[in-house]
């Protein structure tokens, strides 16, 4: 799992590499100046292209992480409602059997909340992980037995099928939270941006148009748009977080009180 340093020094690396690329390039343009009559369209179409596929590669990359934590959201939301919705139709059981079953789902309510709390660190995300799954298998066996009477026959067809939702989504919500790009996209991003600060002060070096404040601005917008990208990919750290809906499965136990 990916941490806040780690981030910041995976952006540090790409700004780092771009200046250095930079000057690479302008010290190669400063030695092989164009001719007088030399043409420049087809250099100035083929760097404008490769300017292009990095732009459209950053906007896609961010669009895509946006939406996966779009998803990540909803799911929490969906959660809580699908937790809700089974400790509701527990008042279907019988009286006697309700307490402890009420009991294994405030614990479990507690697990999942826990688990976004738990992110930074894997092994503590696989200890909860486990205890969600043991709180699971005991919250089934114990509500199919209590719902196992020859007058629960409608109670098992409301109460089944919520507790199946309720834990399908766990599944679906570790699946979304492990979902993320894969690595040559990030490999892919990293060596368009050399390359076009590479030709950037390429073009520096044979032309002087540019200087070293064009390049430094370029660096940080692309490296900043890389962190943000980092952040929203690996929402328990940095600016963005997901404390505003996981509040939603702390409001549920709060209820469940």
């Amino acid at each position: 799992m990916a941490s806040t340093y780690d981030l910041l020094f995976v952006s540090l690396l790409l700004f780092l590499g771009m200046v250095l690329a930079f000057g690479l390039g302008q010290w190669l343009g400063r030695r092989r100046p164009l001719a007088q009559d030399a043409t420049t369209e087809v250099p100035n179409a083929v760097n404008g292209a490769i300017f292009a596929v990095l732009g459209l590669l950053l906007a896609f990359t961010f669009s895509a992480a946006y939406g996966r934590l779009d998803v990540r959201r909803h799911l929490i939301v969906q959660e809580a409602n699908a937790i809700s919705t089974a400790y509701l139709r527990l008042d279907l059981l019988p009286i006697d059997t309700q307490p402890p079953l009420r009991e294994l789902f405030r614990s479990y309510a507690t697990s999942r909340a826990a688990l976004y709390g738990d992110l930074a660190d894997s092994g503590l995300t696989e200890t909860e992980l486990a205890r969600t799954a043991s709180l699971q298998m005991e919250i089934w066996y114990s509500a199919t037995s209590a719902a196992n009477c020859a007058d629960c026959e409608s109670t098992r067809l409301l109460l089944i099928p919520a507790l199946n939702e309720m834990i399908d989504l766990v599944t679906t919500r570790t699946a979304a939270i492990n979902s993320h790009p894969p690595t040559p996209i990030f490999i892919a991003l990293f060596a368009l941006a050399l390359i076009c600060s590479g030709l950037m002060g390429l073009r520096t070096g044979r032309t002087e148009q540019l200087g070293r404040l064009h390049s430094l601005l370029f660096a940080v917008v692309v490296s900043g748009l890389l962190y943000l990208i980092l952040d929203i990919e690996y929402p328990r750290f940095g600016l963005v977080r997901l404390e505003h809906s996981n509040q939603t499965l702390v409001n549920l136990l709060q209820l469940m009180q």
